[in-house]
């Protein structure tokens, strides 16, 4: 008689196993472990934000100090990423495609082929985790060509277990988010770097434009979050470029990272 085991009961066994590490700094490696048995992914990436400070990793597919697009991240250009701006924005707690953040041109931003494209990311999909004192949890599940996007399959099952998900990393962090502290404030916030960006240059409206474009909003993506038409949004865009000379919107972004590193 076999004794395999059937998909529900691996499940059931790696939650157990998960539990178990609750109050242990191995819980987001088991965690990573224990998704595994619901969906396919290359690279992943857990981390907590909390207001105006900088990103704090619990455990990565990714080496910080060696891999340059995540160490660009962590220490400026998050202020760009559409996950750290869905949560600015109070996003509420849930499962997200990357996608599903992502403000309509951001493919086409510097941000994304100077620091997604270096990754490889075909899809990545995000567990959002609001917990107490204004920190969000999050486990962010890339995946690469070799796997393509993540099927509705994958999604579905992730889905449902997302609040048993989030409930384990509440406890997880009630335990031991004294491991993990938010110490080191952020430089800047993302308004703070576009307003030091633009100083005595551009206008206030064409400042919180430029920090639209900067995250990859389209022309009428602006006019609709602001409620002005996309003519005017072209004209404002037009004396931006002509403020800062510059003649492509490559151009915007890599002024803008390169004032982001010059920040001290």
């Amino acid at each position: 008689m076999s004794t395999e085991l059937s998909p529900a009961e691996h499940w059931h066994k790696a939650l157990g196993h998960l539990v178990e590490h609750l109050r242990m700094k191995t819980f987001p490696d088991v965690l990573v472990e224990t998704l595994r048995q619901l969906a396919n992914f290359d690279t992943f990436l857990v981390a907590t934000y909390k207001r105006d400070f900088l990103p704090v990793v619990l455990y990565s597919s990714y080496q910080p100090g060696q891999d340059s697009a995540i160490r660009r991240y962590l220490e400026e250009v998050y202020l760009l990423d559409p996950l750290y701006n869905a949560i600015r924005k109070s996003v509420p707690s849930g499962l997200y495609r990357l996608r599903e953040l992502a403000p309509d041109s951001f493919e086409e931003t510097e941000y994304y082929q100077s620091c997604y494209a270096e990754l490889k990311l075909d899809d990545e999909i995000i567990f959002l985790c609001r917990l107490d004192n204004d920190v969000v949890f999050t486990i962010s599940l890339g995946r690469t060509s070799k796997l393509g996007t993540i099927t509705r399959a994958e999604k579905l099952r992730l889905k449902e277990v997302f609040p048993v998900i989030q409930a384990l990393c509440h406890q997880f962090w009630l335990s031991l988010s004294s491991e993990y502290v938010h110490s080191k404030e952020a430089k800047n916030t993302l308004e703070q770097a576009l307003e030091s960006f633009g100083s005595g240059v551009l206008t206030a409206r064409e400042q919180e434009i430029t920090g639209l474009i900067l995250q990859g909003h389209s022309s009428k993506s602006v006019a609709d979050i602001l409620d002005i038409s996309a003519g005017t949004v072209k004209v404002h865009r037009k004396n931006i470029y002509v403020k800062l000379n510059i003649s492509a919107q490559s151009e915007l972004f890599s002024q803008f990272l390169a004032h982001l590193g010059s920040l001290g």
